[in-house]
Parts: structure tokens; C-alpha cells; sequence
């Protein structure tokens, strides 16, 4: 692949990055925003139906039976939680994007935490949502490094 090729799915996938972060920012604004018993209230809409069809529904018993239990401190939780990750990953792209040095080791070690922490969260979960982004997230450290090599060699062969 030549590096124009790289250079275009290396900006792809810092957009969706970028995407991903600004869903997560939403979300986390979204929740901080809403009620717990407003949440309750719009999953037990969601669900009657089902549950009308078949009161043992595995999904819409599971999802009415966490809305029910979402606490404050936990809403409060996740709503930080998606807000600062949000934002953190929209100032990496935003850096990426320009092209900042300072924002590919950065990314690097932001997204390795990342791997980290989603590895963690799988093996208690066993979430295949979680291998996919893992999976993502290298692909996507491997590209920013290869950009970041480029830019470096880039700048000193300008000085």
C-alpha cells in the first residue's frame, strides 16, 4: 500500500475516532441531563411491548431490570465517565487532525490505556463489542504511528 493509501485510511480512522468521542460526549451529556426515573420510565416504554409478547423476554427483562436499578451515583458515574473520555479523544483527533506532534505519543499511550482498560472490562464481561474496538484501537495506534514516523522525519529533514 502507498502512502498516500496509509495517509487516507490513517485519516479515516481518526474521523471515526473523532465520531465515536463525539457520540460518547453526548451520551455523557445526555445522562448527566436526565432523570434516573426518566430513563426508567422511556426503557419501560420501550420494553412493554415485548414484554406484553413474551414476559420473558431475556433482553427487555434484562434492560427494564438495570433501568430500575440505575442509581444517581452510578448515572453520575457513566455521564462523567463518557463526557471526559469524549473529550479527551476530541482533543487527540483534533491534535491528530492538525497534525501536533505533541498529539501522537499522546494518542499512543491514551489509546493504550484504553486497550487496557477494555481488555480488563472483557475478561469480566466477555463482550465481543469489547474485541472489536481492541481490535480497532491497534489497527488504528499502528497508523498513528506510521504517520507519526513520516511527520518526524518530515520536520527533520526540513531543519
Amino acid at each position: 500500500m502507498n502512502e498516500r493509501r496509509i495517509h487516507q485510511v490513517f485519516r479515516i480512522s481518526v474521523l471515526l475516532k473523532g465520531a465515536h468521542a463525539a457520540i460518547e460526549c453526548a451520551g455523557g451529556l445526555a445522562l448527566a441531563l436526565v432523570g434516573t426515573d426518566t430513563i426508567a420510565r422511556y426503557v419501560g416504554m420501550l420494553t412493554q411491548e415485548e414484554l406484553i409478547e413474551d414476559p420473558n423476554d431475556f433482553i427487555a427483562t434484562h434492560l427494564l431490570a438495570l433501568a430500575q436499578g440505575f442509581s444517581v451515583e452510578t448515572k453520575h458515574f457513566y455521564a462523567f465517565y463518557l463526557l471526559s473520555h469524549g473529550l479527551v479523544k476530541l482533543l487527540l483527533v483534533a491534535g491528530l487532525l492538525k497534525g501536533k506532534l505533541w498529539s501522537y505519543p499522546a494518542s499512543l499511550v491514551v489509546l493504550g490505556l484504553f486497550i487496557v482498560y477494555q481488555l480488563y472490562r472483557f475478561s469480566y464481561t466477555h463482550g465481543f463489542g469489547l474485541i472489536v474496538l481492541t481490535v480497532f484501537d491497534i489497527m488504528v495506534m499502528g497508523l498513528i504511528w506510521h504517520e507519526y514516523v513520516i511527520v518526524r522525519r518530515h520536520l527533520h529533514s526540513r531543519t
